[in-house]
């Protein structure tokens, strides 16, 4: 259960922007590590508990809550044994520009956009009912009982609705976070530009000249995942995309996703996935 760290491509299709993505997790425990995208995302917990950190921040989720990540900011979640069930909903803030630069541009979406503003990441449940009208539409185009112009048209309606609500509500405000987790998105570009190489701790603290010791605890800190778990789920990941996309052989996978030992990533990937790399493949 994971999605890509940092998204350099943009969520949703050309002809549908907006992207739901639903997450189920039976008792066991889970992280979607740290990552950032430039897409607002609102978090709707249906049920359970689900433990969110945005910008450092860290938050418990309960049923009915929601969670704003603003465009830029770095976050993750997950839980550790309890059984929870959560939507995401991502746009760009244009999805729901009227492209003309009137006011509500200029004031309130280009600011969200470039971060000088940010919706302040707990709403709780003052959200609940118009994430529940986001999930009934989910359900619809699923089930495609109605067309996909009817669905956006409802969608931006209910975005519109909530970005009033928020503005309303004085969720809306400077972004005082904006300039703080520079060395944290440095940290995690650096480990997506050069994971398929061998990135050892001490080349890692010397990059950013810190000690082993403190780069160690640091990353463990502010990403609750080690460095080497980090460098894990990319080069799983990066497989993982080869084996949807390619027809190239699981042993040249292993070799370009980081790998020396081709055993070796054949019972990693099986313990993250469940499933051997040829049976993936296969599915």
């Amino acid at each position: 259960m994971y999605f890509e760290l940092k998204e350099n491509k943009p969520h949703g299709t050309k002809d549908d922007p907006f992207s739901i993505y639903h997450i189920k997790n039976e008792g066991r425990s889970f992280q979607i590590p740290v990552h950032w995208h430039d897409e607002l995302e609102i978090i709707y917990v249906k049920s359970g508990f689900l433990t969110v950190s945005i910008s450092g921040e860290n938050y418990i989720g309960t049923p009915g809550d929601a969670f704003v990540v603003s465009p830029g900011n770095l976050h993750f979640m997950g839980s550790q044994t309890d059984t929870v069930d959560y939507f995401t909903f991502l746009f760009p803030l244009k999805y729901i520009s009227f492209c003309i630069n009137d006011m509500l541009d200029d004031k309130l979406l280009e600011p969200l956009k470039n971060g000088h503003l940010m919706i302040s990441p707990r709403v709780k449940d003052t959200a609940k009912e118009l994430c529940e009208q986001l999930v009934e539409i989910y359900v619809a185009k699923n089930k495609k009982t109605e067309s996909i112009i009817t669905a956006q048209i409802k969608t931006k309606i209910i975005l519109l609705q909530f970005i009033l609500e928020m503005w309303e509500r004085g969720f809306v405000i400077e972004n005082d976070k904006s300039g703080r987790n520079t060395i944290e998105k440095e940290m995690i570009s650096y480990i997506q530009q050069n994971f398929m190489e061998k990135i050892s701790l001490k080349e890692f603290s010397e990059q950013f000249h810190l000690s082993e010791k403190y780069i160690s605890r640091y990353f463990k800190e502010h990403f609750h995942i080690t460095l080497s778990q980090y460098i894990t789920h990319l080069r799983l990941e990066h497989a993982k995309q080869l084996l949807q996309d390619t027809d190239i052989p699981v042993t040249e996978i292993a070799m370009q996703s980081g790998y020396q030992n081709v055993s070796y990533f054949i019972r990693s990937f099986k313990k993250t996935y469940g499933v051997s790399p040829l049976k993936y493949r296969k599915k």
